[in-house]
């Protein structure tokens, strides 16, 4: 017996389909996207009215410090760790594109930091790991070296963070290796029997294949690198010390908006955030026409 199609005849039941995805929609991105820019342009503490104040709020931002220093760190975390990130990544995906013994194991455990890397258990973990009397300390003292306190020293506090960022190479890894699959070993084998070696075909061959897939992961890391905030968020207590050094953009928003019950100032923040990633990325497309190669 066949079995029967759904076939939905009248428009109405194809919106009741899709009502859960159009109140989500409205009622927790639309909505909410407007409100704030509404609140942008006010004084706002969620206890009393909103009072319009114009452009004060992001006229402030320019002469508050702390922001300042928070967009050094964002912009050192992203344009910093993102690079490390996505070559570890490609080396990897290199290595693990052959199907050898284990290999599909190999690829299952080095995805797994993607799966956990951004969540709070992770992040109090690299804290044990980099503080005082952690497993980096430990191994140092084999070798007779007194180690830090990794996390609470100014010079060193953000490249915990950045150690962190590389280690959370599994999505970029696996899109790598789709993007390897699907280059003719035709390309190789005639490289190879023009003399050339493993190194010059994956500079002329290799890489500008897959130079679309670099791109995306360009453009997917250093977005979700400015929206970052749970790791500073533990490793730091919620207070970006020491001195600052890693009170990420979204953390000192966090701040002013939910410690200091500053929203309109907040809401400013956001948007703020949203035209720099805007640019960036609009920045990113525009260079991509000269070292992005498609295969017609």
């Amino acid at each position: 017996m066949a079995k029967k199609s759904l076939v939905i005849n009248k428009p109405w039941e194809a919106y009741v389909f899709l009502a859960p995805w159009i109140i989500g929609l409205l009622g927790f991105t639309i909505i909410p996207m407007f409100m704030s820019l509404f609140f942008s342009f006010t004084n706002y503490d969620m206890l009393t009215p909103p009072r319009w104040v114009s452009l004060s709020n992001f006229l402030g931002m320019v002469k508050d410090p702390r922001i300042i220093k928070s967009l050094k760190v964002t912009f050192t975390y992203v344009f910093l760790g993102t690079p490390f990130q996505l070559a570890f990544a490609l080396l990897l995906a290199v290595v693990l594109r052959k199907n050898h013994v284990g290999v599909r194991l190999y690829r299952a455990v080095y995805y797994l930091p993607s799966l956990f890397g951004g969540s709070v258990a992770i992040a109090l973990l690299w804290r044990q790991i980099f503080n005082a009397e952690g497993v980096v300390n430990r191994i140092l003292a084999l070798f007779n070296i007194t180690g830090k306190n990794w996390i609470a020293t100014p010079g060193t506090a953000i490249y915990t963070l950045i150690l962190l960022h590389i280690w959370q190479f599994g999505s970029s890894m696996v899109i790598f290796l789709g993007g390897l699959k699907q280059i003719p070993m035709d390309y190789y084998e005639a490289a190879e029997i023009d003399g050339a070696g493993k190194v010059s075909c994956f500079f002329k061959i290799t890489l500008p294949l897959l130079t679309p897939m670099v791109f995306f992961n360009i453009v997917m890391a250093i977005i979700n690198s400015f929206q970052a905030f749970t790791p500073a968020y533990i490793i730091s207590n919620g207070t970006g010390s020491p001195l600052d050094n890693t009170l990420f953009y979204t953390l000192y928003l966090y701040i002013k908006a939910f410690r200091q019950f500053l929203m309109g100032y907040a809401s400013a923040m956001a948007w703020v955030l949203l035209i720099i990633i805007a640019i960036v990325t609009k920045l990113m497309f525009v260079a991509a026409d000269r070292w992005v190669y498609y295969d017609e």
